[in-house]
């Protein structure tokens, strides 16, 4: 178990390294990271009105690939959600 835990550990540290290096990551055929920036605005504050500053950001933004989708949705066409 603990060299399960090491093995992730290793893959997550790499992912974050790779993303604060601006770098995009990508397992074929299951999903891709990368780094999305947005520039900073003017917000407004819902409790008080007041406008406040938002800088700008960097935020991972994480995408599944075409054939996890695929499999997902495989057979899933016209079925309904059970609630």
């Amino acid at each position: 178990m603990e060299d399960a835990t090491a093995i992730v550990n290793v893959f997550f540290d790499s992912v974050t390294k790779a993303l604060v290096e601006g770098s995009r990551v990508e397992i074929r055929g299951l999903c891709s990271w990368q780094v999305k920036e947005y520039e900073g605005y003017n917000g407004r504050n819902p409790n008080t009105g007041d406008t406040i500053k938002v800088p700008r950001k960097r935020l991972p933004f994480f995408k599944a690939g075409k054939e996890l989708l695929e499999l997902l949705n495989q057979g899933y066409e016209g079925k309904t959600a059970g609630y």
